[in-house]
Protein backbone atom coordinates (compact mmCIF):
# COMPACT_ATOMS: atom_id res chain seq x y z
CA UNK A 1 0.00 0.00 0.00
CA UNK A 2 1.49 3.49 -0.86
CA UNK A 3 1.40 5.78 2.03
CA UNK A 4 0.54 9.35 1.62
CA UNK A 5 3.31 12.09 2.64
CA UNK A 6 2.92 13.80 5.37
CA UNK A 7 6.37 15.25 6.66
CA UNK A 8 6.75 18.85 8.19
CA UNK A 9 3.01 19.04 9.21
CA UNK A 10 1.05 18.54 12.47
CA UNK A 11 -2.21 17.53 12.71
CA UNK A 12 -4.97 17.95 15.46
CA UNK A 13 -8.39 16.59 15.96
CA UNK A 14 -10.34 18.25 18.71
CA UNK A 15 -13.25 16.38 19.15
CA UNK A 16 -16.26 17.62 21.61
CA UNK A 17 -18.57 14.75 22.67
CA UNK A 18 -22.09 15.98 21.64
CA UNK A 19 -21.54 19.29 20.91
CA UNK A 20 -24.31 19.78 17.90
CA UNK A 21 -27.84 20.10 19.17
CA UNK A 22 -31.51 21.50 18.24
CA UNK A 23 -32.63 24.66 18.79
CA UNK A 24 -33.01 25.25 22.50
CA UNK A 25 -36.07 27.45 23.91
CA UNK A 26 -34.17 28.22 27.27
CA UNK A 27 -31.64 29.44 24.94
CA UNK A 28 -34.12 31.51 22.86
CA UNK A 29 -34.06 29.35 20.10
CA UNK A 30 -30.67 28.72 19.65
CA UNK A 31 -28.25 25.71 20.18
CA UNK A 32 -25.47 25.74 22.71
CA UNK A 33 -22.79 25.62 19.47
CA UNK A 34 -24.72 29.06 18.86
CA UNK A 35 -25.38 30.51 22.18
CA UNK A 36 -22.03 29.81 23.47
CA UNK A 37 -19.28 32.60 23.07
CA UNK A 38 -16.17 30.76 21.15
CA UNK A 39 -13.90 33.52 19.12
CA UNK A 40 -11.49 31.03 18.65
CA UNK A 41 -13.33 28.63 16.55
CA UNK A 42 -15.78 31.09 15.65
CA UNK A 43 -12.71 33.22 14.07
CA UNK A 44 -11.18 29.71 12.29
CA UNK A 45 -14.27 28.87 10.61
CA UNK A 46 -13.82 32.02 8.96
CA UNK A 47 -10.44 30.98 7.73
CA UNK A 48 -11.60 27.31 7.14
CA UNK A 49 -13.54 24.87 4.94
CA UNK A 50 -16.91 23.90 6.82
CA UNK A 51 -19.76 21.71 6.64
CA UNK A 52 -21.70 18.92 7.97
CA UNK A 53 -20.93 15.40 7.76
CA UNK A 54 -22.45 12.07 8.73
CA UNK A 55 -20.46 10.44 11.48
CA UNK A 56 -22.61 7.72 12.27
CA UNK A 57 -23.59 5.00 9.04
CA UNK A 58 -27.06 4.71 8.03
CA UNK A 59 -28.60 1.85 9.72
CA UNK A 60 -26.26 1.77 12.50
CA UNK A 61 -26.77 2.86 16.36
CA UNK A 62 -25.65 6.68 16.94
CA UNK A 63 -23.09 5.98 19.70
CA UNK A 64 -19.91 7.30 20.34
CA UNK A 65 -18.25 4.11 19.33
CA UNK A 66 -19.11 3.77 15.80
CA UNK A 67 -19.06 7.84 15.28
CA UNK A 68 -15.43 7.83 16.81
CA UNK A 69 -14.75 5.21 14.97
CA UNK A 70 -16.07 6.93 11.83
CA UNK A 71 -13.65 10.45 12.54
CA UNK A 72 -10.78 8.69 13.05
CA UNK A 73 -11.02 7.36 9.47
CA UNK A 74 -12.08 3.88 10.00
CA UNK A 75 -15.44 2.03 7.94
CA UNK A 76 -17.85 1.25 11.15
CA UNK A 77 -19.57 -1.03 8.81
CA UNK A 78 -16.47 -2.87 8.30
CA UNK A 79 -14.75 -2.80 11.83
CA UNK A 80 -17.30 -2.16 14.04
CA UNK A 81 -17.42 -5.56 16.52
CA UNK A 82 -19.46 -3.19 19.77
CA UNK A 83 -19.08 -0.91 21.87
CA UNK A 84 -17.52 -2.82 25.13
CA UNK A 85 -14.91 -4.99 23.34
CA UNK A 86 -13.19 -1.55 22.59
CA UNK A 87 -13.34 -0.53 26.31
CA UNK A 88 -12.17 -3.52 27.75
CA UNK A 89 -8.98 -3.19 25.19
CA UNK A 90 -8.25 0.39 27.19
CA UNK A 91 -8.47 -1.54 30.21
CA UNK A 92 -6.09 -4.27 29.75
CA UNK A 93 -8.18 -7.06 29.05
CA UNK A 94 -7.36 -10.07 27.34
CA UNK A 95 -10.38 -11.33 25.13
CA UNK A 96 -10.19 -14.49 23.22
CA UNK A 97 -11.91 -15.33 20.37
CA UNK A 98 -15.40 -16.59 21.68
CA UNK A 99 -15.37 -13.68 24.92
CA UNK A 100 -17.87 -11.45 24.97
CA UNK A 101 -17.64 -8.19 26.82
CA UNK A 102 -19.84 -6.19 27.70
CA UNK A 103 -20.74 -2.86 29.04
CA UNK A 104 -21.33 -2.54 33.26
CA UNK A 105 -22.32 0.34 34.52
CA UNK A 106 -23.06 1.21 38.19
CA UNK A 107 -26.26 3.33 37.62
CA UNK A 108 -29.42 4.91 40.31
CA UNK A 109 -32.34 2.98 40.37
CA UNK A 110 -35.81 4.28 41.97
CA UNK A 111 -36.88 1.97 45.03
CA UNK A 112 -39.84 0.10 44.17
CA UNK A 113 -40.29 -3.57 45.02
CA UNK A 114 -40.08 -5.29 42.25
CA UNK A 115 -36.77 -4.45 39.98
CA UNK A 116 -39.31 -4.26 36.85
CA UNK A 117 -41.10 -1.15 38.33
CA UNK A 118 -38.49 0.82 38.92
CA UNK A 119 -37.21 4.02 36.86
CA UNK A 120 -33.79 5.08 35.65
CA UNK A 121 -32.86 7.68 37.67
CA UNK A 122 -28.99 8.25 36.95
CA UNK A 123 -26.97 5.92 34.17
CA UNK A 124 -23.87 7.15 36.49
CA UNK A 125 -24.44 7.23 39.88
CA UNK A 126 -23.93 11.05 40.53
CA UNK A 127 -20.57 10.44 38.63
CA UNK A 128 -19.47 7.59 40.78
CA UNK A 129 -15.62 8.40 42.14
CA UNK A 130 -13.17 5.21 40.63
CA UNK A 131 -11.97 4.07 43.95
CA UNK A 132 -15.41 3.90 45.33
CA UNK A 133 -16.40 2.39 42.42
CA UNK A 134 -13.56 -0.24 42.59
CA UNK A 135 -15.16 -1.44 45.79
CA UNK A 136 -18.63 -2.07 44.62
CA UNK A 137 -17.77 -3.77 41.32
CA UNK A 138 -15.07 -5.85 43.53
CA UNK A 139 -17.95 -7.05 45.45
CA UNK A 140 -19.82 -7.74 42.24
CA UNK A 141 -17.12 -9.97 40.89
CA UNK A 142 -17.05 -11.98 44.62
CA UNK A 143 -20.84 -12.36 44.52
CA UNK A 144 -21.80 -12.67 40.92
CA UNK A 145 -18.70 -13.50 38.87
CA UNK A 146 -18.11 -17.46 37.79
CA UNK A 147 -19.34 -20.02 35.56
CA UNK A 148 -18.01 -18.62 32.71
CA UNK A 149 -18.88 -14.57 33.58
CA UNK A 150 -16.20 -12.25 35.12
CA UNK A 151 -16.44 -8.52 36.02
CA UNK A 152 -13.67 -5.80 35.90
CA UNK A 153 -13.07 -2.42 37.22
CA UNK A 154 -12.96 0.45 34.69
CA UNK A 155 -13.40 4.28 35.79
CA UNK A 156 -16.36 6.05 37.45
CA UNK A 157 -19.52 4.34 36.35
CA UNK A 158 -18.12 2.93 33.07
CA UNK A 159 -17.07 -1.01 34.23
CA UNK A 160 -16.81 -4.34 32.26
CA UNK A 161 -18.09 -7.79 32.12
CA UNK A 162 -17.11 -10.87 30.43
CA UNK A 163 -18.53 -13.51 29.17
CA UNK A 164 -16.79 -16.66 27.60
CA UNK A 165 -19.03 -17.93 24.89
CA UNK A 166 -21.48 -15.51 25.61
CA UNK A 167 -24.65 -14.02 23.30
CA UNK A 168 -23.95 -11.57 20.98
CA UNK A 169 -27.43 -11.44 20.10
CA UNK A 170 -29.24 -10.23 23.32
CA UNK A 171 -31.39 -6.99 23.33
CA UNK A 172 -30.60 -5.06 25.57
CA UNK A 173 -30.63 -0.69 26.18
CA UNK A 174 -27.93 2.13 27.01
CA UNK A 175 -29.09 3.32 30.53
CA UNK A 176 -28.51 7.10 29.43
CA UNK A 177 -31.20 6.51 26.72
CA UNK A 178 -33.60 5.54 28.99
CA UNK A 179 -33.19 8.00 32.19
CA UNK A 180 -36.34 8.73 34.05
CA UNK A 181 -38.26 5.89 32.33
CA UNK A 182 -39.53 3.09 33.67
CA UNK A 183 -37.23 -0.10 32.92
CA UNK A 184 -39.81 -2.71 32.56
CA UNK A 185 -39.55 -2.12 28.99
CA UNK A 186 -35.91 -1.87 28.48
CA UNK A 187 -34.83 -5.38 30.74
CA UNK A 188 -32.76 -7.55 28.09
CA UNK A 189 -34.70 -10.30 25.87
CA UNK A 190 -33.40 -12.85 23.52
CA UNK A 191 -30.38 -15.21 23.92
CA UNK A 192 -28.85 -14.65 27.34
CA UNK A 193 -31.11 -12.89 28.44
CA UNK A 194 -32.45 -14.31 31.88
CA UNK A 195 -29.20 -14.54 33.01
CA UNK A 196 -28.16 -11.28 32.54
CA UNK A 197 -31.18 -10.16 34.16
CA UNK A 198 -30.75 -11.95 37.14
CA UNK A 199 -27.54 -10.30 37.15
CA UNK A 200 -28.61 -7.16 37.21
CA UNK A 201 -31.51 -8.14 40.04
CA UNK A 202 -29.02 -9.65 42.26
CA UNK A 203 -26.90 -6.86 42.07
CA UNK A 204 -29.71 -4.80 43.39
CA UNK A 205 -30.70 -6.81 46.07
CA UNK A 206 -26.83 -6.00 47.60
CA UNK A 207 -25.38 -3.23 46.15
CA UNK A 208 -27.16 -0.38 48.50
CA UNK A 209 -26.35 -2.02 51.58
CA UNK A 210 -22.59 -2.09 51.22
CA UNK A 211 -20.75 0.37 53.36
CA UNK A 212 -19.43 2.55 50.37
CA UNK A 213 -22.96 3.02 49.27
CA UNK A 214 -24.28 4.08 52.86
CA UNK A 215 -21.60 6.87 52.71
CA UNK A 216 -22.41 8.10 49.23
CA UNK A 217 -25.71 8.10 50.29
CA UNK A 218 -25.17 9.97 54.04
CA UNK A 219 -23.01 12.32 51.71
CA UNK A 220 -26.07 13.15 50.20
CA UNK A 221 -24.80 11.16 46.63
CA UNK A 222 -27.29 8.93 44.71
CA UNK A 223 -26.31 5.39 45.61
CA UNK A 224 -25.10 3.04 43.08
CA UNK A 225 -27.84 0.38 43.81
CA UNK A 226 -27.81 -1.90 40.37
CA UNK A 227 -25.67 -2.64 37.82
CA UNK A 228 -26.54 -2.53 34.19
CA UNK A 229 -25.31 -4.60 31.50
CA UNK A 230 -25.04 -3.58 27.66
CA UNK A 231 -23.43 -3.00 24.69
CA UNK A 232 -22.22 -6.40 23.95
CA UNK A 233 -19.21 -7.40 21.53
CA UNK A 234 -16.28 -9.47 19.99
CA UNK A 235 -12.57 -8.35 19.90
CA UNK A 236 -12.33 -5.62 17.68
CA UNK A 237 -10.05 -5.93 14.66
CA UNK A 238 -8.70 -2.60 13.46
CA UNK A 239 -5.68 -1.98 11.22
CA UNK A 240 -3.30 0.54 12.80
CA UNK A 241 -3.44 3.78 11.19
CA UNK A 242 0.21 3.15 10.09
CA UNK A 243 -0.74 0.88 7.62
CA UNK A 244 -2.14 3.98 5.75
CA UNK A 245 -0.34 7.02 7.28
CA UNK A 246 3.30 7.55 8.09
CA UNK A 247 1.89 9.30 11.24
CA UNK A 248 2.88 8.94 14.81
CA UNK A 249 -0.05 9.80 16.42
CA UNK A 250 -1.22 10.46 20.46
CA UNK A 251 -4.88 9.72 21.94
CA UNK A 252 -6.21 12.02 25.08
CA UNK A 253 -9.26 10.78 26.61
CA UNK A 254 -10.80 10.52 30.06
CA UNK A 255 -12.85 7.33 28.42
CA UNK A 256 -11.82 3.92 27.51
CA UNK A 257 -13.98 3.40 24.95
CA UNK A 258 -12.00 6.40 23.08
CA UNK A 259 -8.81 5.22 24.32
CA UNK A 260 -9.48 1.60 23.53
CA UNK A 261 -9.97 3.03 20.00
CA UNK A 262 -6.36 4.87 19.67
CA UNK A 263 -5.38 1.50 21.09
CA UNK A 264 -6.51 -0.23 18.43
CA UNK A 265 -5.41 2.30 16.02
CA UNK A 266 -2.14 1.97 16.97
CA UNK A 267 -1.65 5.42 18.98
CA UNK A 268 0.11 6.21 22.05
CA UNK A 269 -2.62 7.04 25.15
CA UNK A 270 -1.83 9.76 26.92
CA UNK A 271 -3.18 10.17 30.97
CA UNK A 272 -4.42 13.81 32.46
CA UNK A 273 -4.43 13.32 35.85
CA UNK A 274 -7.80 15.40 36.51
CA UNK A 275 -9.15 14.46 33.32
CA UNK A 276 -12.87 13.26 34.30
CA UNK A 277 -15.26 13.44 31.09
CA UNK A 278 -17.52 15.77 32.99
CA UNK A 279 -17.43 19.57 33.24
CA UNK A 280 -14.98 19.81 36.03
CA UNK A 281 -12.57 18.05 33.91
CA UNK A 282 -8.38 19.61 33.86
CA UNK A 283 -9.52 21.39 30.61
CA UNK A 284 -5.70 23.29 30.80
CA UNK A 285 -4.38 19.54 30.96
CA UNK A 286 -5.84 18.26 27.81
CA UNK A 287 -4.36 20.97 26.28
CA UNK A 288 -0.83 21.00 27.49
CA UNK A 289 -0.56 17.12 27.03
CA UNK A 290 -1.04 17.58 23.50
CA UNK A 291 1.05 20.67 23.45
CA UNK A 292 3.70 18.03 25.13
CA UNK A 293 2.60 15.53 22.30
CA UNK A 294 3.61 17.41 19.12
CA UNK A 295 6.60 19.13 20.94
CA UNK A 296 8.03 15.33 21.64
CA UNK A 297 8.01 14.73 17.83
CA UNK A 298 4.29 13.39 17.65
CA UNK A 299 2.76 13.97 14.24
CA UNK A 300 -0.54 13.38 14.93
CA UNK A 301 -3.38 14.33 18.41
CA UNK A 302 -6.63 13.04 18.56
CA UNK A 303 -8.23 15.27 21.43
CA UNK A 304 -11.34 13.86 22.72
CA UNK A 305 -13.46 16.55 25.46
CA UNK A 306 -16.78 14.49 27.10
CA UNK A 307 -18.24 16.94 29.02
CA UNK A 308 -20.90 18.43 26.22
CA UNK A 309 -21.97 14.75 25.70
CA UNK A 310 -22.51 14.08 29.79
CA UNK A 311 -24.10 17.78 29.75
CA UNK A 312 -26.43 17.00 27.01
CA UNK A 313 -27.44 13.66 28.80
CA UNK A 314 -28.58 15.03 31.97
CA UNK A 315 -30.72 17.96 30.24
CA UNK A 316 -27.97 20.71 31.81
CA UNK A 317 -28.33 23.56 29.46
CA UNK A 318 -25.71 26.27 31.16
CA UNK A 319 -23.71 23.76 31.76
CA UNK A 320 -23.35 22.52 27.80
CA UNK A 321 -22.86 26.09 26.89
CA UNK A 322 -19.80 26.58 29.21
CA UNK A 323 -18.40 22.86 28.24
CA UNK A 324 -18.30 24.85 24.51
CA UNK A 325 -17.09 27.62 25.82
CA UNK A 326 -13.97 25.61 27.87
CA UNK A 327 -13.38 23.89 24.97
CA UNK A 328 -12.49 27.17 22.93
CA UNK A 329 -10.96 29.02 25.28
CA UNK A 330 -9.30 26.49 27.42
CA UNK A 331 -8.16 23.98 24.90
CA UNK A 332 -8.38 25.34 21.43
CA UNK A 333 -6.82 28.86 22.42
CA UNK A 334 -3.56 27.58 23.67
CA UNK A 335 -3.23 24.48 21.28
CA UNK A 336 -3.56 27.10 18.04
CA UNK A 337 -1.00 29.69 19.67
CA UNK A 338 1.12 26.88 20.27
CA UNK A 339 0.60 25.34 16.71
CA UNK A 340 1.18 28.98 15.31
CA UNK A 341 4.24 29.47 16.75
CA UNK A 342 5.76 26.84 16.25
CA UNK A 343 4.96 26.89 12.87
CA UNK A 344 6.78 30.60 12.71
CA UNK A 345 9.55 29.06 14.33
CA UNK A 346 10.17 25.32 12.29
CA UNK A 347 8.44 25.69 9.35
CA UNK A 348 6.16 23.27 10.51
CA UNK A 349 2.25 23.58 8.87
CA UNK A 350 -0.70 22.22 10.72
CA UNK A 351 -4.31 21.20 9.73
CA UNK A 352 -6.79 21.06 12.65
CA UNK A 353 -10.10 19.48 12.12
CA UNK A 354 -13.13 20.74 15.00
CA UNK A 355 -15.87 18.70 15.06
CA UNK A 356 -18.13 16.62 17.39
CA UNK A 357 -18.85 12.84 17.21
CA UNK A 358 -23.29 13.07 16.76
CA UNK A 359 -25.74 15.20 18.44
CA UNK A 360 -26.46 15.06 21.78
CA UNK A 361 -29.80 17.33 22.36
CA UNK A 362 -31.11 18.53 25.44
CA UNK A 363 -34.51 18.07 24.88
CA UNK A 364 -34.04 13.99 23.64
CA UNK A 365 -31.03 13.56 26.27
CA UNK A 366 -29.31 10.93 24.01
CA UNK A 367 -27.37 10.61 20.57
CA UNK A 368 -28.98 11.37 17.09
CA UNK A 369 -27.31 9.97 14.11
CA UNK A 370 -28.08 13.84 12.53
CA UNK A 371 -25.42 14.97 10.25
CA UNK A 372 -23.13 17.23 12.49
CA UNK A 373 -20.66 20.45 11.94
CA UNK A 374 -17.10 20.08 10.94
CA UNK A 375 -14.62 22.27 10.63
CA UNK A 376 -11.01 22.16 8.99
CA UNK A 377 -8.39 24.54 9.08
CA UNK A 378 -4.96 23.86 7.03
CA UNK A 379 -2.12 26.43 8.13
CA UNK A 380 -0.86 26.44 4.37
CA UNK A 381 -4.38 27.15 2.48
CA UNK A 382 -5.77 29.80 4.74
CA UNK A 383 -8.97 31.40 2.93
CA UNK A 384 -11.96 29.57 1.27
CA UNK A 385 -15.04 30.21 -0.22
CA UNK A 386 -16.55 27.63 1.72
CA UNK A 387 -15.75 29.21 4.98
CA UNK A 388 -18.25 29.96 7.84
CA UNK A 389 -19.39 32.88 9.28
CA UNK A 390 -19.12 30.95 12.75
CA UNK A 391 -18.54 27.31 14.15
CA UNK A 392 -22.19 26.26 14.35
CA UNK A 393 -24.66 24.02 13.18
CA UNK A 394 -26.65 26.52 11.07
CA UNK A 395 -23.13 28.28 9.93
CA UNK A 396 -21.98 25.11 8.71
CA UNK A 397 -24.79 23.83 6.62
CA UNK A 398 -25.05 27.30 4.82
CA UNK A 399 -21.60 26.41 2.87
CA UNK A 400 -23.17 23.49 1.45
CA UNK A 401 -20.42 21.32 1.98
CA UNK A 402 -21.34 18.13 2.71
CA UNK A 403 -19.47 14.49 3.21
CA UNK A 404 -22.11 11.30 3.33
CA UNK A 405 -19.57 8.83 4.53
CA UNK A 406 -18.04 9.83 7.65
CA UNK A 407 -14.51 8.26 7.89
CA UNK A 408 -13.66 9.43 4.78
CA UNK A 409 -13.27 12.90 6.17
CA UNK A 410 -10.26 11.74 8.08
CA UNK A 411 -8.53 10.98 4.59
CA UNK A 412 -9.48 14.29 3.08
CA UNK A 413 -8.16 16.21 6.17
CA UNK A 414 -4.76 14.15 5.93
CA UNK A 415 -4.67 14.60 2.45
CA UNK A 416 -5.48 18.04 1.97
CA UNK A 417 -8.10 17.22 -0.45
CA UNK A 418 -11.18 18.73 0.67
Amino acid sequence: MTLIATKNTKFLVLLGDGMADLPVPELGGRTPLQAARKPVLDALARRSVCGMVRTVPEGMPPGSDTANMSVMGYDSRLYYTGRSPIEAVSMGIRLADDDVAFRCNLVTLSGEPAYADRTMIDYSSDEIPTDVAAELIREVERRLGGDGVSFYTGKSYRHCMVWSGGPLETRLTPPHDILTRRIAAYLPEGPGSERIRILMETSAGFLEELPANRARVAAGHRPANSVWIWGQGTRPKVPPLADRYPLRGSVISAVDLVKGLGICAGLRVVEVPGATGTLDTDFEGKAAAAIAEFASGQDYVYLHVEAPDECGHRHEVDGKVRSIECIDGRVAAPLLDWLERNRVATGEEYRVLVLPDHPTPLALRTHTSDPVPFLLFASDRVGTERAATAYDEEACARTGCFVAEGHTLFGSFVEGTL
